[in-house]
């Protein structure tokens, strides 16, 4: 479900685009979040708690917490819910601590 109205924000949604989340083609429009278009797809699951892996959601959406870190483009601990959508870009969860050696 996309939101289309709200009684104080105002959405100036731009072109659908199409990128990647765990290999599975996803639609969103520019000017909207990552968060957002997974959101709109039905994707509630963002991450897991280290310690006891329970499913985590999206939570405060403004970049306070960390339950919506994944790796983007290969760049780990990037939080989705801040980071516009792009044509092309992959997203994939995140397992446990982002580690940059893997890329770098």
């Amino acid at each position: 479900m996309r939101l289309e109205k709200h009684p104080i924000l105002e959405f100036k949604r731009g072109k659908k685009v199409t990128f990647t989340f765990n290999g599975q083609e996803v639609e969103g429009y520019e000017g909207e979040t990552i968060a957002a278009a997974l959101h709109a797809a039905g994707i509630r699951k963002l991450s897991e708690s280290q310690k006891l892996h329970r499913p985590r959601g999206l939570f405060c959406a403004i970049g306070n917490c960390s339950s919506c870190l994944m790796k983007v483009d290969g760049i780990p601990n990037v939080k989705i819910c801040i980071t516009k959508v792009r044509e092309g870009m992959r997203v994939e969860e995140q397992k446990g601590k982002g580690d940059l050696s893997e890329n770098y």
